[in-house]
């Protein structure tokens, strides 16, 4: 490995605790209510802040993973933590850092109880399952036989977690064990074992009572492009490019070249699919000037988000409300329980987190969607943590929860779109680097040798 730990395991672990004891109290965040007359950049500020505080106020007060939902609607108690999620909320921590609306300690004490909680948390060949239990760290299934490791979840925590390993540096015990658990993590994570006996192909699942008996293997395009670029990356357990151009590129929904609405879409399903394709895998990975053999990246995120705007506004189901400054269908809470929303599979339902989680793309078009939703709707859909989950103004229903999946690429990708931090990060890993040029990735966002 590349990275070592500065010092042993449980010295640090000593050195942390001990920090821990005299750091001070978290302190919330306060929720503020709608704000006429704001300019664009203290919207953005309002926006962020306050949905940072799904992450921050609300996360799991013994591990400070983020909670999978707001509600009990799904049964979802009060210990259920999402692994997936908690990645979105570690990038969205770095971000509130930045952004100075916690202080520096406050980030480093989290992330501290996060890295502390994962190093004893349960893992199957080094991979976490979709949901933990946030105080005890034991499994809780997300299905009958999803009752193991998920490499995408763990993928989307681990685009989180090689982010903050670039972010907290300083030469002290605390950040030193932060960065020091990540690399043990990241190196004891089998990507290989997912290839199901070295088959060229990654698959979803693995139960340690039901084996691959889900039989899930993940094909593009689609929001899993990061685990295997993650999977390349690996210093110890690496996947050959054999398993992404035999595997993940091979599919019936994978190459595209259509034009819709006069927009040209390189790869994926007609008209795009869920807007989460162009964004979950996309927060730390810089599409920009990022291209392999089968696609320019930027131009297959920004075309799909314009596809989908202009699916909105041409909305030939005629739904109410639909139009240039209210889009976005993405997979999200909806009247009937919760779908993955797309022009293919249009329910009348809008989801904040799609436009808005678009303003690396589509800044202008995202900030119109941005006002509209804050300024005309924002006193049925602005809350605690930011704007709900989803809105339908056709059934006159209105989302009361929130979702960490949901959240955390708002503030993520609004930050990219202000300061690129998240795309500098993960793109400053060295593995990464090796990884995108394994699998013949070109990028211009990462330094010539």
């Amino acid at each position: 490995m590349k990275y070592k730990l500065i010092l042993p395991i449980l010295l640090l672990t000593t050195l942390s605790v001990s920090a821990q004891k005299k750091a001070p109290a978290t302190e919330a965040i306060k929720p503020v209510g709608i704000i006429k007359n704001l300019s664009d950049s203290a919207l953005l500020d309002v926006v962020q802040r306050q949905t940072f505080r799904y992450f921050w106020d609300f996360g799991h007060p013994v591990s400070g993973m983020a909670r999978e939902r707001s509600n009990k609607s799904f049964d979802y108690g009060d210990e259920v933590v999402t692994t997936g999620g908690t990645g979105f909320g570690v990038m969205a921590l770095i971000a509130a850092d930045h952004r100075k609306f916690i202080t520096h300690e406050q980030a480093v004490n989290r992330m501290l109880k996060i890295v502390n909680f994962l190093y004893k948390a349960k893992a199957y060949h080094g991979a976490f399952p979709h949901w933990m239990n946030g105080a005890t760290g034991e499994t809780i299934p997300f299905g009958r036989r999803d009752d193991g490791a998920d490499i995408v979840e763990t993928a989307y925590l681990f685009q989180g977690l090689l982010c903050a390993r670039q972010y907290f540096t300083a030469d002290n015990p605390q950040e030193s064990r932060i960065r020091g658990v990540i690399n043990s993590l990241w190196g004891e994570l089998e990507w290989n074992w997912f290839t199901r006996d070295g088959r060229d192909n990654i698959y979803w699942h693995w139960s340690p009572n039901y084996g691959w008996a889900m039989n899930f293997p993940i094909r593009g395009f689609n929001e899993c492009l990061i685990t295997y670029i993650l999977a390349a990356s690996s210093d110890r357990y690496p996947v050959g490019a054999n398993v992404y151009h035999g595997g993940w590129a091979q599919s019936d929904f994978f190459k595209n070249g259509h034009t819709y609405y006069g927009y040209k879409l390189p790869l994926g399903f007609a008209y795009g699919g869920p807007l989460f394709f162009s964004q979950y895998s996309f927060l730390g990975l810089n599409p920009k000037g990022l291209k392999d053999r089968y696609a320019d990246y930027w131009e297959q995120n920004l075309n799909h988000t314009l596809i989908n705007r202009a699916y909105c506004i041409d909305n030939p189901k005629k739904y109410k409300g639909y139009g240039e400054n209210c889009w976005g269908l993405t997979a999200s809470d909806n009247y009937e329980g919760y779908n993955a929303h797309a022009p293919d599979n249009d329910l009348g339902v809008i989801t904040p987190t799609a436009a808005l989680s678009a303003f690396a793309y589509t800044p202008e078009y995202s900030m119109k969607a941005l006002r509209h939703f804050y300024y005309d709707l924002g006193d049925k859909i602005w809350g605690e943590y930011g704007f709900t989950d989803a809105f339908s103004e056709s059934h006159n229903w209105y989302a009361k929860s929130y979702l960490a999946i949901d959240q955390g690429p708002i503030i993520v990708m609004i930050e990219n779109h202000r300061s690129g931090l998240l795309w500098k990060l993960f793109m400053s890993c060295p593995e990464i680097q090796n990884g995108l040029d394994k699998l013949g990735f070109t990028s211009t966002a990462i330094a010539k040798k």
